[in-house]
């Protein structure tokens, strides 16, 4: 069967069959070729003669290759021979090729003669199949660019047309395409076209993805006549499809008895002494849950004034949660036993897939939950957080319904959110620890969460994921309808050690991230501070993606925290830029005292926010919203700078002002504030009051001027993302 007749999948699936790792240049081609891709014209010879003989029918100046299963890298050992004039030449190169000692040893399987191809601009676009999130598709100028300088960008396939722009826009050399420094410039499009017909949805990496490892088009020439791929390198993989959990019928019910168990039963709990599954207990009841608890022991009669039971196949009811705090290796057999009478379980124990020896321990725990019709949680966590259930792990954690849900690799990590983002604000529709996701999935409860009618905003925290392209998939589909903000562990590990292209060398771990985060309306953060600071402006500001925001307005106290916030905005890709016209006219006429500035940022001294007792700044305010008409508006206060500077706190009736304004100006801006103390136990006190009241009136508070500035930041970017799916 001629190659270019054979089925796409087939031509990867044969050379794998024959034990081949990768696809030879010839056959390679001839693949691109079926997807579309421009590549030169070239035969196969057999030797120097049958090379002259195929060049005399071809149109010189000529290129002549090694084609050899054993030479990945044909440069190395002298394989390559350029600008060949004639028939001749291809000969003589073929001849004098073939006595090189590189190519001697190796068992070569022929001579691939090519016509030159036109001069332009080297490309390169590559492809490779990362493990969690399936094929990537990268682009980078070719030569010393990608060679020394890395100028790369990667995205998750399938890539549209306006993510290959965007790709092409990210390239730090980018001017050289459009034609810089007198350059003949190239046809962007057509690069676009061969960018889409490799990774985009019914292109090459999509369609041969669990075939193909790595692919190299380097370089690709690309000129304003269009783009040809002169060289192609494919290494093959075994198909290793990730296995998938069945999604249920409907998401909110599925998870609906984890947020709001109507019975729960408790394993692990004990007689004698205070057990982590005692004190879930007593928490529960603390936190006020008035539903049904089955403590599950095989012997005692009670447990923490509950009547117990032998397990989870003889509780009175169908049991929705159990929380499962007992010895590792007898909880498959425990679950196992259900028959059918407990919906979730969230195993709280350790000895699982987090240590090598526990692998198989969890395989069996998966395998016999699911035959008993359990969907399991963990294992390896600390538990679920929820107040519309009324269910707890941490103490003390606050009893409002919020608007944000959580999903958490970390148990420990998942006690800070909670707490730390209640000192801040923060309220939850949910957080669950998910351990180490041997059953449910990350993507299953952020699926939820987008469902879920009390859920405004996402956070999820992640070390590892076993279905990237699951969870890719689902934060590109119309059911992602609201922001994600990722803090992702683990970004710092070491990439690939070796690869056989320079896609593969190029894609270090984080890069799959990165991508994801320019795809989808998905912010990635780095510290649980910012995690904490993205969500508290996703739960006080609504996102606006027809007004994604850039043009703010910085107003407060403190000269040199002006300019330095200025600066800082700047860095994160916010313009504070000054006022002009009706703005600027209105906010100079209003006269205020020495040492005010109204230009943007507005400077406004201790004594100029006393004027009118602190009024006067809803005068700034309202000539801001009438005449700036900013995207933002970002107010910093040092609170130290009021103590002792008379009898009324212009801060209280400025959050009045505040009040009052947003009132007046609904949707027109996002608000936000900055409240700076200098440490002391008097002014933090302060701030928490005042953080209380900005809680009541929708305004995100932070500590500092540049946390404010990446919140609005990630909110533009938010923004943006919902813009572009739109």
């Amino acid at each position: 069967m001629n190659i270019q007749s054979q089925p796409m999948a087939e031509i990867a699936i044969r050379a794998l069959e024959a034990g081949k790792t990768s696809l030879d240049e010839s056959t390679g081609k001839s693949l691109l070729r079926q997807f579309g891709i421009d590549v030169p014209r070239s035969a196969v010879a057999r030797d120097a003669a049958h090379a002259a003989e195929l060049a005399a029918g071809m149109k010189g100046p000529f290129v002549v290759k090694v084609i050899s299963p054993e030479i990945l890298h044909k440069s190395d050992v002298g394989g390559v021979a350029l600008g060949l004039a004639d028939a001749a030449a291809v000969e003589a190169a073929v001849d004098a090729m073939a006595r090189k000692p590189g190519i001697a040893s190796a068992h070569v399987e022929g001579w691939l003669v090519e016509e030159l191809a036109p001069a332009g601009l080297e490309i390169v676009i590559g492809g490779f199949r990362d493990s969690r999130f399936g094929p990537m598709l990268m682009v980078g100028l070719g030569g010393v660019f990608v060679e020394v300088l890395k100028d790369v960008a990667f995205r998750i396939c399938p890539v549209s047309r306006d993510d290959a722009r965007a790709m092409l826009a990210e390239l730090k050399g980018h001017a050289l395409l459009r034609g810089a420094r007198g350059g003949a410039g190239v046809n962007e499009e057509a690069l676009v076209d061969a960018m889409v017909k490799v990774g985009g949805e019914n292109g090459l990496l999509m369609t041969l993805g669990d075939h193909v490892a790595e692919v190299d088009l380097n370089p690709v020439i690309a000129s304003r006549d269009g783009v040809i791929a002169v060289d192609a390198r494919f290494i093959l993989a075994q198909d290793e499809k990730a296995a998938t959990t069945p999604g249920p019928t409907s998401i909110l019910e599925e998870f609906r008895p984890l947020f709001e168990p109507k019975t729960i039963a408790v394993l692990g709990a004990s007689t004698k002494d205070v057990m982590i599954a005692n004190t879930f207990i007593r928490r529960a009841r603390d936190f006020g849950y008035h539903g049904e608890i089955y403590p599950i022991h095989p012997s005692a009669e009670e447990i923490e004034g509950y009547k117990a039971y032998p397990s989870l196949a003889e509780t009175p009811e169908i049991v929705d949660y159990a929380y499962v705090a007992i010895g590792a290796t007898r909880i498959p057999d425990v679950l196992g036993a259900a028959n059918g009478r407990c919906r979730i379980a969230q195993v709280i124990s350790s000895g699982f897939g987090e240590v090598e020896e526990g692998e198989q321990l969890q395989k069996e725990l998966v395998e016999k939950a699911r035959a008993a019709g359990v969907r399991v949680l963990g294992p390896n966590c600390l538990g679920t957080y929820s107040p519309r259930g009324c269910l707890t792990f941490p103490a003390g954690a606050p009893k409002e319904v919020g608007q944000i849900g959580i999903v958490s690799q970390s148990g420990g990590l998942s006690t800070d959110i909670i707490k730390r983002g209640q000192w801040r604000g923060l309220r939850f529709s949910g957080l669950v620890s998910i351990g180490n996701s041997a059953d449910v999935q990350p993507q299953e409860l952020v699926d939820f969460y987008f469902a879920d009618p009390q859920t405004k905003a996402i956070g999820v925290y992640l070390e590892d994921i076993t279905d990237g392209r699951a969870f890719f998939d689902l934060l590109r589909s119309g059911r992602a309808t609201k922001p994600v903000v990722i803090l992702k562990g683990g970004r710092s590990s070491q990439g690939r050690l070796a690869a056989a292209s320079h896609t593969g060398a190029l894609a270090g771990d984080d890069r799959a991230w990165e991508a994801l985060e320019k795809q989808a309306a998905v912010a990635l953060v780095s510290t649980v501070d910012e995690f904490i600071d993205a969500l508290l402006a996703l739960q006080h500001l609504d996102l606006r993606p027809a007004k994604p925001t850039h043009e703010v307005t910085l107003f407060g106290n403190g000269g040199g925290s002006s300019v330095l916030g200025t600066d800082v905005f700047a860095s994160m890709g916010l313009s504070i830029a000054p006022f002009e016209g009706a703005a600027r006219e209105a906010l100079a006429a209003m006269g205020l005292p020495p040492g005010t500035s109204t230009a943007n940022p507005i400077d406004t001294p201790v004594r100029t926010l006393q004027e009118k007792d602190g009024w006067i700044a809803g005068e700034i305010l309202e000539h801001v919203f009438r005449h700036a008409n900013p995207d933002a508006i970002a107010m910093h206060l040092n609170l130290a700078a009021f103590v002792g500077r008379g009898t009324v706190d212009p801060v209280d009736n400025l959050f009045t002002v505040v009040e009052e304004t947003l009132r007046k100006w609904p949707g027109v801006a996002h608000f936000a504030m900055a409240l700076r103390t200098d440490g002391s136990p008097e002014l933090d006190q302060k701030r928490r009051e005042y953080r209380e009241r900005a809680t009541r009136a929708r305004v995100p508070v932070f500590d500092e001027i540049p946390a404010m500035a990446r919140a609005l930041s990630i909110v533009g970017h938010l923004e943006r993302r919902l813009a572009a799916r739109n």
